[in-house]
């Protein structure tokens, strides 16, 4: 909590401000009530964006898919194939740095795409695989006019490297997407310390151990929800992170 007084931070159950010795006994109630309400009021922010870029979509269909279509694949797209250009064809350098360029270009398009348009991870999913698809099929034509093979790869193992690096892209993107999502909870948690922990963590916080009052308690339980509420999309960050990197470096560390 921040003393009103002099804005310093001090323990919620204090009574008497450590720095400016102000009584807090009678304001302590009101500021709680303010940090519910500007947490209330983060909720139905975050509420209105989606409900406002849903309606943009449903009033603008056309221009709203074309819009993302370009930002957000046919931007990156580009760049992979320009990446993919510069390494295998201008530079001749090993494909390890193609890899790598699968898995860090896609990422921040993954991210914006959540935090300007509110696309959630079904949506990046489908953008990322589309992304994936059409940057490889331009990759593969690039490849077979420029060294005058066939355009689609014949053998099995062909095959599997292409889906390899499909994938690396694709779960970039998603990572990017998850990552923005975890920046802007814990963001809006931080914003918003007076949000009323729920029951089930109030029932943790209880089992953890005794506590002295009811403010050292709602603390403990405030930071057992935040650790809950982060721990999906952090385990999902890791999860597709892991898979894009394996995919991307699986050819060049060997399977």
């Amino acid at each position: 909590m921040e003393c009103p007084f002099c804005a310093e931070k001090v323990k919620d159950e204090v009574l008497v401000c450590k720095h400016c010795s102000r009584d807090l006994r009678v304001v302590r109630p009101v500021l709680i009530e303010i940090e519910d309400i500007v947490s209330e009021i983060e909720k139905l922010r975050h509420e209105f964006d989606y409900v406002s870029t849903r309606l943009y979509r449903r009033q603008h269909p056309v221009r709203y898919f074309a819009i993302h279509s370009i930002a957000y694949v046919l931007i990156p797209t580009v760049l992979l194939v320009a990446a993919h250009i510069i390494i295998t064809i201008v530079l001749n350098v090993s494909p390890l740095y193609l890899r790598i360029a699968s898995v860090l270009i896609p990422l921040p398009f993954g991210l914006a795409i959540h935090v300007i348009q509110k696309v959630g991870i079904r949506g990046a999913a489908i953008v990322g695989v589309l992304t994936a698809l059409l940057s490889v099929l331009c990759m593969l034509t690039v490849t077979g006019v420029n060294d005058g093979v066939p355009i689609l790869p014949g053998p099995w193992i062909e095959w599997r490297e292409v889906l390899e690096y499909s994938a690396s892209i694709a779960l970039a993107f998603v990572t990017g997407n998850i990552l923005a999502i975890l920046i802007l909870q814990i963001l809006a948690n931080s914003m918003s310390q007076g949000d009323r922990p729920n029951p089930a963590a109030y029932r943790v916080a209880r089992l953890l151990g005794p506590y002295a009052g009811e403010d050292q308690l709602r603390r403990r339980a405030r930071i057992i929800q935040d650790l809950i509420r982060t721990a999906g999309p952090a385990m999902g960050i890791l999860s597709t992170a892991a898979g894009s990197i394996y995919t991307g470096l699986k050819g060049m560390l060997g399977s």
